[in-house]
């Protein structure tokens, strides 16, 4: 937001730089990200003065140029030759010395040099007034008061404003900050705290009467809800025209482009209190009755950007007996502004509904000076005061007379917010002891009413401009800022205390588990957690009465919260796959949400995507290809690390993979993985494999609470690995053979391992051939050939009972 030091200066007679202002506006809250020079006219007019024509010659090698001799002030004459039809002797005209820069019509600068034009020497150059900046005739020179003394600086004729425009940093919630006078205001308390009083000027409005009652337009709200407050006053006979140069130069400074004297009066008084303003052409309004309303749902409306736009059911607008003429608080119509032709006016003034307002500009993506502050919440107190400010200065650089007394709707008052302050609370916010003085002194600043004063504490009454101050935490903040958090003394000594925190806390694992992840190649996403709700078509397990629907959506692709971690990773993986980045290890940690019966439910996950190869290929080796049971690995590895095991497992029930395992204690299931499907990939325009993990996270902490890990010695003694080749039925799986073997040997034996397996020729039909590893370990002494022979001969003869097995 651009905030103009002269204009400051109208509310509060500043007593030091522009520099030292911005650093007591950042001081108070209000950061000043940059401090801008302003012109009126690009350059100032340096180097231009005022020039007397000496004599006026043909150019003796150009017909269409003249040799002038100039005199610039102490006498000094220079020879310019000038190409204007009307130059001629006796004449003040402007002349640009040498070193002068001027500015195009782009606002590209060139200099002013001594040259040559066809053999004769220029010392300078004669002006247009739209050469320097004044005015826009550039059909030749610029002829100025005879009475003017050469020499004299053009700057000094066409007083030339200088001003510095501060580019502030508005958060969200000082709304009281929205216009030069609440920063006046802000001001004003700042310094008292330096000892200096200033006093506020407060733009007067005692001039405002009613001239005559001969144009009144009804006003009617159907919802006070939307419209709390709403002010209407109409003028007569107004000229509309251009504005003064004085208040074309305060809209230019804050980078608003002067439309007219009606428009141009709106925008300063909404950038002066605040408080923004409509003018409508009275003769535009039909029925000439002014009605604030809802409207029906794909009601066609063309506004001031000549956007024809289709309204919601919610927008609220401002209409005449026939049509809408307005969205109220956000953009005015095409067909009801002020134009040239316009000699009376509607002024509105109002308090709209700030969520409502907030909803309508998202909807339609306006984005006005109007809709900023009316959805920030701006001043309930002042709209008739606003009115009766532009009232007057419209009548002042328009004419006209005020024709109607003003219309103020307002059936329900907004009372100013109560808040009890105790003492003991701010001192401990705040961290030093404030005297009660220095605390009343600075409520007063801020213009916070002290109702009553206790032993400990004191009632406060808020005005109804400061709408973020609701709390008493929210009152020491301002109490702090107005202090000066850089006035605050810190102790020699600092006292800390550390908590007691279980190992088991949702982050610290989150840490362990996403360290291990990116140890192994991974790469940690955070995916946003809007959607889609079309996405819910390609699977049956997700159902569109469980989405979480967003009010208001920024767009249909971002309209309802995730129920699921897989569609936002495919979307990374395809934006990555575009990109020519085809292997891809992601995981994140993320939320899905559900919408049932019941109630609203967040569930914690952890996604886990592989796809392409898991390693690239170097010299040494080949690139090796994620795999299903690469992705099986990495979340044994994750279960492993949070000493979780003896989990079951089975076929995933998921109709997302084609082919599918999970994995789940005795309560829950902790994670389900697998293939996607092609059909699913081909919806995201994915051509390679993608694996998927989802582990239930919350679940994850849960069980892993239970598990009780312990260190023990690493064993002295050796351990002894044997291997069978059996050949087996193709319908028996490899969990059966570990199953049998750990219930075969207990205690010696710690680890059995698949690692080759062959179906195909030299095979009779319907077998297979698994390769199985056994390794033995005894802690206590090595193992004998004839003990471990006995163990292979039991695991033998069960394989060979009860799976039919036979030893290749």
């Amino acid at each position: 937001m651009k905030i103009s030091y002269n204009w400051l200066k109208q509310f509060i007679k500043l007593p030091e730089d522009a520099e030292k202002t911005g650093e007591l506006l950042t001081d108070l809250g209000l950061e000043v990200e940059g401090i801008q020079s302003f012109q009126s006219v690009k350059g100032g007019l340096e180097g231009i003065v005022v020039g007397h024509v000496l004599s006026c010659e043909k150019h003796p090698n150009a017909d269409k140029l003249n040799l002038t001799k100039v005199n610039i002030g102490d006498n000094e004459e220079v020879q310019i030759v000038c190409g204007a039809p009307n130059i001629a002797a006796g004449q003040k005209v402007p002349v640009a010395t040498i070193g002068t820069v001027l500015y195009d019509e782009k606002g590209e600068e060139w200099k002013i040099k001594k040259g040559k034009i066809r053999g004769e020497s220029s010392f300078g150059m004669i002006c247009s007034e739209k050469e320097i900046g004044v005015g826009s005739s550039h059909e030749g020179i610029m002829v100025m008061d005879a009475d003017l003394i050469p020499g004299t600086p053009v700057a000094e004729i066409f007083d030339v404003e200088n001003d510095k425009v501060f580019e502030i940093g508005l958060t969200p919630n000082r709304a009281d900050a929205m216009g030069h006078w609440g920063v006046a205001r802000d001001l004003k308390a700042g310094y008292q705290q330096t000892n200096k009083t200033l006093e506020l000027i407060t733009p007067s409005v005692s001039n405002f009467h009613v001239d005559s009652r001969s144009l009144r337009i009804p006003i009617f709200v159907e919802d006070s809800s939307l419209a709390p407050r709403y002010c209407g006053i109409t003028l007569s006979d107004v000229k509309v025209g251009e504005s003064p140069k004085w208040l074309q130069n305060r809209l230019k400074a804050i980078g608003l482009t002067p439309k007219n004297n009606i428009v141009d009066v709106t925008n300063y008084v909404m950038h002066e209190l605040g408080q923004p303003l409509h003018a409508f052409d009275a003769a535009k309004i039909t029925g000439n009755e002014i009605h604030v309303k809802t409207v029906e749902a794909g009601t066609k409306f063309i506004t001031l950007d000549e956007v024809e736009r289709e309204l919601h059911e919610e927008d609220l607008m401002i209409c005449d007996k026939e049509k809408p003429l307005c969205i109220a608080g956000v953009f005015g119509g095409l067909h009801s502004g002020v134009s040239q032709n316009t000699t009376q006016i509607f002024l509105e003034s109002a308090y709209f509904n700030p969520v409502s307002v907030r909803k309508t500009a998202k909807r339609h993506g306006l984005n006005t000076d109007a809709s900023f502050r009316f959805e920030r919440g701006i001043d309930p107190s002042i709209t008739e005061y606003a009115l009766k400010r532009a009232a007057l200065l419209i009548t002042e650089l328009a004419g006209g007379e005020i024709t109607s007394d003003i219309d103020d709707l307002y059936p329900k008052k907004i009372e100013d917010f109560q808040v009890f302050l105790t003492f003991d609370k701010v001192n401990k916010l705040i961290g030093e002891n404030l005297e009660e003085e220095t605390i009343k002194s600075i409520l007063a600043s801020l213009e916070i009413r002290v109702n009553n004063v206790t032993e400990t504490g004191m009632g406060l009454t808020i005005p109804s401009y400061r709408v973020d101050v609701q709390r008493e935490s929210d009152v020491i903040e301002e109490i702090l800022r107005v202090y000066g958090y850089n006035n605050i003394k810190f102790n020699e000594k600092f006292n800390a205390s550390v908590s007691i925190s279980s190992k088991f806390e949702d982050y610290k694992l989150q840490n362990i588990i996403a360290n291990q992840l990116v140890g192994q190649g991974f790469y940690e996403t955070m995916a946003n957690s809007l959607t889609s709700p079309s996405h819910l078509e390609l699977t049956e397990q997700l159902k569109s009465e469980y989405n979480v629907e967003m009010l208001n959506p920024l767009s249909g692709d971002l309209s309802v919260m995730r129920q699921s971690m897989l569609f936002s990773g495919l979307e990374s993986i395809r934006y990555n796959l575009n990109r020519k980045r085809r292997d891809l290890k992601l995981f994140e940690f993320g939320k899905t949400y559900h919408s049932y019966v019941s109630g609203r439910v967040e569930n914690k996950h952890l996604s886990v995507f592989v796809s392409g190869d898991k390693s690239t290929e170097s010299w040494s080796a080949a690139a090796q290809k994620g795999t299903f049971f690469y992705l099986k690995g990495v979340i044994e590895a994750v279960f492993q690390r949070l000493g979780i095991k003896t989990l079951k497992s089975g076929a995933s029930k998921s109709d997302i993979f084609a082919e599918g395992l999970m994995l789940s204690s005795a309560k829950s299931k902790l994670v389900e993985f697998g293939v996607i499907k092609k059909s699913i990939l081909k919806h995201f325009d994915i051509d390679q494999e993608v694996l998927f993990a989802d582990f239930n996270w919350d679940a994850v902490i849960e069980i892993a609470k239970t598990q009780s890990n312990k260190f023990v010695d690493i064993p002295k003694y050796p351990a002894v690995r044997r291997d069978f080749a059996l050949l087996l039925d193709e319908a028996i799986s490899y969990a059966e053979i570990e199953t049998i073997a750990t219930q075969t040997e207990k205690k010696l034996l710690k680890e059995v391992n698949l690692f080759d397996v062959y179906q195909g020729d030299n095979l009779p039909e319907g077998k297979k051939s698994y390769a199985v590893s056994f390794t033995f370990q005894d802690e206590n002494k090595t193992m004998t050939d004839k003990q471990i022979d006995k163990i292979m001969s039991k695991l033998q003869y069960r394989f060979e009972n009860e799976l039919k097995a036979e030893l290749r």
